[in-house]
């Protein structure tokens, strides 16, 4: 990622950055579906969090992949052994999911509105979508993520580690992209604060950016207290 001040001029003529992202991955999608599939499904470290995942959900399982993109590798892992809605904002993105793993159901809507009713989803996974919403916005999308799952419901989240208020870079993969997120505790402070209990937390560096790395963690929504 470049230094954001390098683009100042051009920053301040985007007038919303969620529109720059969906614009960015329909433009990108393909080149992105070949990046997230090499090297193969499931033997980058990121990937093989979902196994934490896995292993603590009964088969045939609701869950939502928020951020799903195209559905390679999360989704389709999803799919072998749970039911699974793939929500994203990027509608070229989803043409692709729709190919790729059909057996999901897919909904084309902002990460940050879900309307789902409560008490919906056994699990919801989100690989590289949060990181790139306003920071502002991911405590109000974490407590959105606490209202959706189900009482005992798991969240497998990639959230910022370090502190990035605002970052545009102007080729990525050839289109403008934004970033925004806090370092790795304010993250799991706000996770707190949404009502979800960390059971852990991990730095994992980005398997396509070795400079950088991402706090991924698993956490839950309690059950109610019974007197």
């Amino acid at each position: 990622m470049a230094d954001n001040s390098d683009y100042t001029g051009q920053w301040n003529n985007l007038k919303d950055s969620k529109r720059l992202v969906r614009a960015g991955y329909d433009a990108i999608a393909a080149d992105y579906l070949a990046l997230r599939v090499a090297p193969p499904s499931g033997e980058t470290a990121d990937v093989r969090l979902l196994d934490e995942l896995t292993q603590r959900l009964a088969p045939g399982a609701l869950v939502l992949d928020a951020g799903c993109g195209a559905g390679v590798p999360i989704t389709r892992l999803l799919l072998q052994r749970y039911r699974v809605v793939g929500l994203d904002f990027s509608r070229a993105q989803l043409a692709l999911a729709r190919r790729l793993a059909p057996e999901a159901t897919y909904v084309c809507q902002d990460l940050t509105a879900l309307a789902f009713a409560g008490s919906t989803f056994d699990a919801v996974c989100s690989y590289y979508a949060i990181i790139h919403i306003p920071r502002e916005e991911h405590e109000l999308l974490l407590r959105r993520f606490y209202h959706v799952l189900k009482p005992g419901g798991l969240a497998l989240l990639c959230l910022g580690a370090n502190d990035l208020p605002t970052d545009f870079e102007d080729d990525y993969f050839g289109k403008p992209m934004y970033w925004s997120h806090f370092d790795a505790q304010t993250n799991l402070s706000i996770l707190q604060a949404s009502g979800l209990e960390p059971l852990w937390s991990r730095l994992i560096p980005d398997s396509h950016g070795p400079d950088s790395s991402h706090l991924f963690v698993l956490a839950k929504k309690p059950l109610p207290i019974t007197l």
